[in-house]
């Protein structure tokens, strides 16, 4: 097995997502050493290495990437930032881990993807729900026709306040200007129809609503008013390749203790009933709870087998749970000299789709994917 050195950018103790979900994830791998850590500042960095005892600490993405001790570039900064990190991570010829979204919009995932096909190097993005434990088994529960044709799928995600409240935290107050790239449709919507699309296939037509109801919102520390252009509701119609139809709503806003999912898949012979095994959780990031109705039979619950873990056992359910086990795929794929999966040609894939999508709730029309 050969050792990966990973060099996170985005390591800042006051940033949640990579102390929350990348560095547990990477410490718990055996295939990975976390050798540097890049901050916004020198000093943010520092204190991010001495807390996790990282041997390298920088203020400068472009220095983590070209140092030797550094095989495998994590971007896990703010969207804006993604393209220049990892246009230096890719001309120091090393391995990209690229967080969800890659890009701000299609052109410019294009433009990464090919950058990355290019360098001859494995790259990924984190569409971390297609390596869930859970997804997979209800997948091949299906494809083992264990509730036979697909009539429809359904799924409601109720999204805390701060992703489309009219209350934000400062630390996300840069994500109101669309032109941050990230907003309802492009994060949970995107996270959402990939899972989905690994279950039942991707739709082959689409029709969609996508709304801002709050355009004026405050900072939660101080009630300071913030203009706001990002979308925050989300309702998604289609036509499943196969024929069955496919609802996804995504409601932005929502009272914590509300948040969370419902996925239900009809089928000929039965149905699945999805939520999060743990309130509140996304389903990219959640463990599931699974029920499975035979025919008129009472909807029984399924553990998930624990063959379908891939991860060690030590690691916590939630964020670093799914994001290990994509971990865990960049270095079979790595180790065997071949794409891995997701990589950037899927990201443009579903940048793609985030587009296509918008125009539909432009024009108000079907749109043949």
């Amino acid at each position: 097995m050969t050792l990966i050195r990973v060099g996170l950018v985005g390591a800042s103790l006051s940033r949640g997502w990579a102390v929350r979900a990348h560095l547990p994830a990477l410490t718990a791998l055996p295939e990975f050493a976390v050798t540097a850590v890049a901050a916004s500042t020198l000093d943010s960095a520092r204190r991010t290495a001495a807390a996790y005892g990282v041997p390298l600490a920088f203020g400068d993405a472009d220095e983590l990437a070209r140092h030797p001790d550094v095989d495998l570039v994590t971007v896990a900064v703010r969207v804006p930032a993604h393209r220049a990190v990892v246009r230096s991570a890719l001309a120091a010829g090393k391995h990209v881990y690229c967080e969800w979204p890659l890009a701000i919009g299609p052109a410019e995932a294009r433009e990464l993807a090919d950058l990355a096909g290019g360098a001859g190097v494995v790259h990924a993005v984190g569409l971390q729900g297609l390596h869930s434990p859970a997804a997979r088994f209800v997948r091949d529960l299906i494809a083992a026709g264990r509730i036979g044709e697909i009539w429809s799928v359904a799924v409601i995600f109720a999204a805390p306040g701060a992703l489309g409240g009219d209350r934000i935290p400062r630390a996300q107050a840069w994500a109101a200007d669309p032109a941050a790239g990230v907003d309802l449709l492009s994060v949970s919507g995107a996270h959402i129809l990939a899972t989905l699309a690994d279950l039942v296939g991707e739709p082959r037509e689409i029709t969609a609503i996508v709304a801002n109801t709050t355009a004026r919102a405050t900072i939660a520390e101080n009630g300071e008013p913030v203009r706001v252009g990002r979308v925050n509701q989300v309702v998604i119609g289609g036509v499943l390749a196969g024929g069955g139809v496919l609802s996804v709503a995504v409601q932005g806003g929502t009272p914590g203790g509300a948040a969370g999912f419902l996925l239900r898949i009809l089928g000929r012979a039965g149905s699945l009933t999805i939520t999060p095994a743990q309130p509140g959780g996304s389903v990219q990031i959640a463990d599931w709870s699974v029920l499975l109705a035979d025919g008129d039979g009472v909807p029984e619950p399924l553990p998930v087998p624990e063959d379908y873990r891939t991860v060690p056992a030590g690691i916590p359910a939630g964020p670093p749970a799914n994001v290990a086990a994509l971990y865990r795929e960049i270095a079979r794929a790595v180790e065997e000299q071949r794409p891995a999966h997701p990589d950037f040609g899927t990201a443009v894939r579903y940048h793609r789709l985030v587009e296509q999508i918008r125009r539909a709730a432009d024009s108000g029309a079907r749109v043949a994917l």
